[in-house]
């Protein structure tokens, strides 16, 4: 079931958002002291419960919070599904929802990201010439619309 995020929702957030930016980014910026020492569980569940972000936030939760989606307006921000439960259709039941009950219209990627934007393709994005650098780093993001 896809609903609003909660305060009780925020260490398993935080959690995944830790998780999977360590598998998925580590590779791609080469920044241990950032993934080991400032990625914490921690911290991110403060930052997170001391802004407005869960008013943006749906969950995926079948007894387990597997993925969240976090939208901003028009823009997907954030889009995560833990690694364990990866490839079961959990990213698109979330991509999928929001399109649907949103006004969602782009997001950013990295450039790097291949597999993230090979799924946001096949969910009717597409890659614009729209580039920036992700503060503090030589990497781009890359803009996609629908």
């Amino acid at each position: 079931m896809i609903r609003k995020a909660t305060e009780k929702d925020l260490s398993r957030i935080a959690e995944i958002l830790v998780f999977v930016k360590r598998m998925k980014y580590r590779s791609i910026f080469q920044d241990d002291f950032y993934s080991f020492n400032i990625l914490q569980v921690l911290p991110v569940a403060k930052k997170y419960a001391d802004s407005d972000i869960l008013d943006h936030m749906l969950v995926y939760d079948d007894g387990i919070v597997k993925g969240l989606i976090h939208i901003e307006g028009n823009e997907i921000a954030e889009l995560y599904v833990d690694c364990f439960f990866q490839n079961k259709g959990i990213g698109s039941a979330l991509i999928e929802y929001a399109k649907e009950h949103y006004p969602v219209t782009f997001l950013w990627a990295i450039e790097k990201n291949t597999d993230s934007i090979r799924f946001y393709e096949a969910h009717g994005f597409h890659l614009t010439d729209t580039k920036k650098l992700q503060e503090g780093t030589t990497e781009y993001l890359v803009m996609m619309q629908r």
